[in-house]
C-alpha cells in the first residue's frame, strides 16, 4: 500500500493506493497527527510520498510519515517518469509535475493538455511518450473574484455560482460571468491552440473547481479529480523501484 500526501495552497490531501488503484482519500485544511492517524487506522503502508507547495512541513508530521513507511520527500531533485523540458525546473511547482505525470500515466500515447483548476489555474503540455514541455499559470476562480473586489473602489465580492445567462444582468452576475466564462473561454482557447499545434489532444481537467468548470465547456474534456494524487503515486512507484 502506498500513502500519498499532497499539501496544497488551501488544503492538504491524503490518499491510499493499492498498486495503481485508489483505495481511499481524504482532505483537511491542515495535516494533523490525529487526522493522519485516523486515516491510517488498520492500514499497512509500505511507501510514502510527501509533496508540499508550501515552504515547510511540520517536523512532527514528517517523523510520523517516516515511521509509517519508506518516505520519499518529493522535490525538484526527485526522479520523475516524464521528461521535463522546463528551463527552470527548480521553480516548477511540484503539483504541476505531478499533474503531468498523472496525465502521462493515463494517456501515454496521446498529446495532453492538463488544466488544474485550483487556487491558480495551470495549463500543462505533455506530448506523447511523456515529454513535458511546461505550461502557463493564470488566476483561479476565487482569485479572479477577490481581485476585482480588492483592487477596485466600488465592486463587491461576488460569490462563485453557476452562470445562467452569458451577458451579465447585474453587477454581481457581471463579475461572476467575467470570472467563470473568462476561465471557460481561456480553457477552450488553449484546447484550440493545442489542436492547431499538435492535432488531436486529450484535454484533462482536474483540481477543486474541475467539476464546476466542466459543465459549461463546449469542448470534449476528461475530468479526473484525483489526477495529481495519481501522478504522485506514479512518482513514488518510480522511485521505489529505483531503490529496490
Amino acid at each position: 500500500m502506498n500513502l500519498v500526501i499532497d499539501i496544497g495552497n488551501t488544503r492538504a490531501k491524503a490518499a491510499l493506493f493499492d498498486a495503481d488503484r485508489l483505495v481511499s482519500r481524504t482532505s483537511w485544511p491542515e495535516v494533523e497527527i490525529a487526522g493522519l492517524a485516523a486515516f491510517l487506522t488498520n492500514q499497512k503502508v509500505k511507501s510514502v510520498i510527501l509533496s508540499s507547495v508550501r515552504r515547510a512541513v511540520d517536523p512532527e508530521i514528517e517523523r510520523k510519515l517516516e515511521k509509517t513507511g519508506r518516505l520519499v520527500r518529493f522535490s525538484h531533485a526527485t526522479p520523475v517518469p516524464v521528461q521535463v523540458a522546463y528551463q527552470t525546473p527548480e521553480t516548477l511547482g511540484l503539483d504541476r509535475i505531478a499533474a503531468a505525470a498523472g496525465a502521462f500515466a493515463r494517456f501515454p500515447d496521446a498529446n495532453c493538455l492538463v488544466i488544474d483548476a485550483g487556487t491558480c489555474m495551470t495549463f500543462e503540455f505533455v506530448l506523447s511518450g511523456g515529454r513535458y514541455l511546461g505550461g502557463n499559470i493564470s488566476p483561479g476562480l476565487e482569485i479572479r473574484l477577490r481581485a476585482m473586489a480588492e483592487f477596485t473602489a466600488s465592486l463587491p465580492l461576488a460569490k462563485l455560482n453557476e452562470v445562467d445567462q452569458w451577458i451579465g444582468y447585474s453587477t454581481d452576475s457581471a463579475l461572476r460571468n467575467g470570472a467563470v466564462l473568462g476561465a471557460v473561454m481561456e480553457i477552450e482557447g488553449y484546447i484550440q491552440r493545442c489542436e492547431k499545434e499538435w492535432g488531436n489532444i486529450n484535454a484533462v481537467l482536474t483540481g477543486g473547481d474541475a467539476l464546476f468548470l466542466a459543465n459549461p465547456l463546449k469542448k470534449k474534456i476528461f475530468v479526473h479529480e484525483n489526477l495529481v494524487l495519481e501522478g504522485l503515486n506514479k512518482i513514488l512507484n518510480h522511485n521505489v523501484r529505483d531503490l529496490e
